[in-house]
């Protein structure tokens, strides 16, 4: 594979994404809307109710908007990432992709291509949640927003890498629907994403803080979070690295035609 042929595939994906998204400008409302619908009505509701103490990477007392804004982040990130696994059934069976996994490239790379073009559309969406965070008056520091770049773009990679896997095994695009039910909603709800951790253990809800503690997105969330305040959460680097690069592996191989699902499919 040549260097310049494989960046050229690498462009031309990620051109071809962003040009369907800005022809879809309905695509982008939607996914503010999602959101905003957290940070004004569910933040504001229980503003009074879920008190944040003063824990890293935190120096004083926060208001809630101010801490569930990391975790709408990443929802942003996850519905993205998600939902790129449902293009991918479609792509695969009708659209550009069944071409391009015929191409003279290694189908890894061309997952990769699209990975990147994916997260992409999801800084786009992130940043532009941001403006809208300013303009409700959530006090984010504004040097957090170049600082939690990195980390979107870890955490992006990574849940964009989950989708590939589950575009893996998703047949059918009705199947998207099961996938809403038993990945996205458990993983939004059981993380740190709209309360703290120490909040689950002290109501006596041990299962659930060891299970948000070992959720993936509960360290995605974390480590924008800390990068919010120029900080770094070491260990939440590590989870979603690691998670990442195993998620897309794992959709690699399931992708191969030697040996992956493709193969078992083309069998059947």
């Amino acid at each position: 594979m040549r260097a310049g042929h494989a960046l050229e595939a690498l462009g031309a994906i990620s051109l071809r994404e962003l040009r369907k998204f800005m022809q879809q400008r309905s695509r982008l409302l939607s996914a503010l809307v999602r959101p905003l619908l957290w940070l004004v009505v569910f933040a504001a509701g229980f503003r009074n109710v879920f008190g944040v103490a003063v824990i890293e990477p935190y120096s004083s007392f926060i208001e809630y908007q101010v801490y569930v804004a990391p975790g709408l982040l990443g929802m942003i990130c996850l519905f993205n990432g998600i939902q790129s696994s449902l293009a991918m059934v479609y792509d695969r069976e009708m659209g550009m992709m069944r071409l391009l996994l015929t191409a003279p490239l290694p189908r890894a790379w061309l997952l990769a291509s699209k990975l990147v073009a994916g997260t992409l559309l999801s800084l786009v969406q992130c940043y532009a949640f941001l403006v809208v965070c300013a303009l409700f008056g959530v006090d984010l520091p504004w040097s957090g927003w170049l600082y939690a770049l990195p980390a979107l773009l870890l955490g992006g990679l990574m849940l964009g890498a989950l989708g590939l896997l589950l575009s893996v095994y998703i047949k059918q695009i009705e199947n998207f629907a099961s996938t809403m039910n038993f990945v996205i909603f458990p993983m939004f709800f059981m993380s740190s994403a709209l309360y703290p951790l120490w909040k689950l253990k002290e109501s006596g809800a041990d299962w659930l803080y060891w299970v948000a503690s070992v959720n993936p997105f509960t360290h995605m969330v974390e480590l924008t979070r800390f990068a919010m305040y120029e900080q770094l959460n070491s260990t939440s680097l590590a989870v979603v690295a690691g998670s990442a690069t195993v998620f897309f592996i794992w959709a690699a191989y399931g992708y191969d035609p030697q040996r992956g699902m493709v193969k078992k499919r083309a069998q059947a």
